[in-house]
């Protein structure tokens, strides 16, 4: 099993940032953020949320297909009966904890898309969130897939993707630009940093074309940090501490690197929403999903937190006309193996479903559930290409070419 941690990750991610955003590269700190917005949301501009789920999320314990004799003998003593899940139909029922995601369902606002993963699946955690992240399931490539939407929107505007969270992510790392960081509760950076990145950031015409995006980004850095200020740790609602590799204290699943109070990283996306800034794509994240021993007691804590997390947000957002045009995807690196293990867990598997949540979806099924009694190598087999999920959200959320972004992928799923 990997040594998971949110800084090997960066490091061997493949983005060329990956080692200037492991060691913290970005804004700390929420303070004067409404001072960077125009005090009215836009309410014609639609805004991604992307949920991370670091460490694996179990689909089968999540999309549970209860009603399947073959569940049953995979899962024993994990497996939830048919009473215990919230049904959905076709014999798939939602995890128990999830009743605010069930609620969605009923008012046809949460679309789940089943069997989703890439091209010949990768056991490792790091090598499988790259690929995500990167959306390039053929080799390494130095940008993430929001650094290269970034990259197009070409408005030089630093805020236009922003990552709640200790480090940016390398899904928001472009060529030419890059998203802002933005930590719950911590400080600003030093003064002296902040000197740096302002006398570096000035632009020689006759400079070398990567010395003069390397003072662009100098200069977006040191806006984001102005924007972006330091606030007291009262922000992080109650967020555990991390260690310098991003685990979290308590959680029995292994952090894998994300931040731990989903909560606060969505209070800090709604405050921003609310406050009208430039932001089209968000990132937050929920660590602990790598659930090899205990895991139905793990898992089943972890999807309630998320539930109420997400509820809560949604209820706060669908308050003003651009937060009802907010989209929430949620997404896992890979799911768990059909079988469990003796350790009462289950080991890195392959395809789990994705969900999609918000007013603008068009609730549903889509993609074909995996069978549990067609197996490849004892895994799930994938029934739908991640990037059909990414080019749906970047024509109809993100309104622009997937193509361009996703080296010619553009098939797109109707859940918009």
């Amino acid at each position: 099993m990997d040594t998971w941690t949110r800084r090997k990750f960066l490091v061997t991610s493949g983005v060329t940032a990956g080692a200037a955003l492991a060691a913290g590269a970005g804004a700390w700190g929420v303070d004067e953020l409404l001072a960077t917005g125009s005090g009215t949301p836009d309410g014609e501009a639609s805004t991604l949320v992307l949920v991370t789920l670091y460490g694996g999320n179990d689909g089968l314990n999540t999309l549970v297909p209860a009603a399947d004799p073959h569940y049953q003998d995979l899962r024993g003593d994990l497996a939830y009966a048919e009473d215990e899940v919230l049904p959905l139909g076709e014999g798939l029922g939602l995890n128990p904890g999830l009743k605010n995601l069930k609620k969605l369902w009923d008012d046809k606002h949460l679309a789940v898309v089943r069997g989703v993963s890439y091209p010949k699946p990768d056991h490792s955690h790091f090598r499988s969130m790259a690929i995500w992240q990167t959306a390039s399931p053929a080799g390494p490539v130095p940008s993430g897939w929001l650094g290269r939407w970034l990259d197009r929107a070409g408005d030089g505007d630093p805020l236009k993707g922003v990552s709640v969270g200790a480090t940016l992510p390398p899904l928001m790392a472009g060529t030419k630009t890059a998203g802002a960081a933005v930590r719950l509760g911590g400080k600003p950076l030093p003064d002296a940093w902040q000197r740096a990145c302002e006398e570096l950031s000035h632009q020689d015409e006759d400079a070398h074309p990567l010395l003069r995006r390397a003072a662009t980004s100098l200069g977006d850095l040191r806006q984001v940090s102005r924007s972006f200020d330091a606030k007291s740790d009262s922000t992080s609602g109650g967020k555990d501490e991390e260690d310098e590799d991003g685990a979290t204290e308590g959680n029995e699943g292994g952090s894998a690197g994300a931040e731990s109070a989903l909560g606060a990283q969505l209070d800090v996306v709604a405050r921003a929403i609310e406050a009208g800034v430039s932001t089209r794509a968000y990132s937050v994240s929920l660590g602990g999903f790598d659930t090899h021993a205990n895991e139905k007691g793990t898992q089943s804590r972890l999807l309630a937190g998320l539930d109420r997390d997400l509820g809560g947000f949604l209820t706060r957002v669908r308050r003003t006309a651009a937060g009802r045009k907010v989209v929430v995807a949620v997404y896992s690196e890979f799911g768990r193996r059909p079988k469990d293990n003796a350790n009462q867990g289950t080991d890195h598997g392959t395809a789990g479903p994705l969900f999609v949540l918000g007013e603008p979806v068009r609730g549903g099924f889509h993609g074909e559930q995996p069978a549990l009694d067609d197996l490849t190598d004892d895994d799930l087999r994938t029934t739908t290409d991640f990037r059909a999920v990414y080019a749906t959200l970047l024509r109809e959320v993100l309104g622009t070419d997937p193509g361009a972004v996703l080296d010619g992928y553009d098939k797109t799923l109707a859940f918009l």
